[in-house]
């Protein structure tokens, strides 16, 4: 039996299902924090964020980071490069740098497409700031440029900071790629993995649909080989549905014949079986088959 697709909603819920309990726990790393950050930290205490808030914040981003596959650390990792550059770069020309909307929560338990609208949005933030602040640098990069070019581009300027956001800006395509190639693949192995499923169910079903027919016409005492009957009936109904239950009716015979030589024998076995009394065995039978309901 053909499946219905699956919506992107309906897979998207049943992928994080089916792998978040694959997930392997992590130890927790606690993140090492600079004190002279800290330490010329000149707004208030109310204002400023306490170090246990601080520490509880780098560590549970390092916990959730442990949990991520390896596709994923590199997508973040990369990501992550890019926005400290041009965060860099922005802090040299005294320009402000946008709240980062994307969360590393957001790669959890796995990648999905669905979930990058915040990192696309990111990137083109950073984007836009880099250009602000890197404006005669960036001049000579072709309009609308390629990846190749602007690698080749990273690897003829001097500036350390644009260099490396240049790189890593390519380098989270790539593994941005990696991460839908590898979405896509789990796709692939879920959708057949539930086709499977679903037709090893139908199977079994289909088993006990069977043996119920066995048991019921073996219950009658009908002299036929039911299991003969019901296994020849069920192989014609997958290829004429409609044929294989009008002959199941009229001539069940056809599937298995009837064993004369089974029949009782009338009058305290006086009269043996003839061929007339297979043939009233065959309609009789047709007629119980006919309203059997299994």
């Amino acid at each position: 039996m053909a499946d219905n697709p699956l919506s992107s909603d309906d897979f998207d819920k049943l992928l994080d299902d089916f792998i978040a309990a694959q997930l392997q726990d992590t130890e927790d790393q606690l993140a090492e924090l600079d004190d002279s950050d800290t330490s010329s930290n000149t707004t208030s205490t109310e204002d400023a964020p306490s170090l246990v808030s601080l520490i509880d914040q780098a560590s549970d981003e390092n916990r959730q980071f442990s949990q991520l596959a390896a596709e994923e650390k590199k997508l973040y990792t990369s990501f992550c490069n890019f926005i400290n550059a041009v965060r860099r770069c922005a802090e040299e020309r005294q320009i402000s740098f946008p709240d980062i909307s994307f969360d590393i929560s957001e790669l959890l338990p796995r990648f999905r497409p669905s979930r990058t609208q915040n990192l696309g949005q990111d990137i083109l933030n950073g984007w836009e700031v880099l250009i602000s602040a890197q404006a005669s640098a960036l001049s000579s990069l072709p309009a609308n440029p390629t990846d190749e070019q602007i690698l080749n581009f990273a690897e003829k300027t001097t500036d350390k900071n644009l260099q490396e956001a240049l790189l890593s800006y390519v380098e989270t395509l790539i593994e941005l790629d990696s991460c839908e190639i590898a979405y896509n693949m789990r796709k692939i192995k879920y959708e057949r993995h539930k086709i499977e499923k679903k037709l090893f169910e139908e199977q079994q079903k289909r088993h006990e649909k069977m043996h119920r027919y066995i048991d019921a016409i073996r219950a009658k005492r009908f002299p036929v080989d039911a299991e003969r009957l019901v296994t020849n009936f069920f192989k014609t109904v997958r290829k004429d549905p409609d044929g294989a239950a009008k002959m199941l009716e009229n001539n069940p015979a056809t599937f298995a014949p009837i064993q004369v030589d089974k029949i009782p024998a009338r009058f305290f076995g006086l009269i043996k079986p003839k061929p007339e009394d297979g043939i009233k065995v065959n309609k009789k039978l047709g007629k119980f088959l006919k309203h059997l309901k299994a």
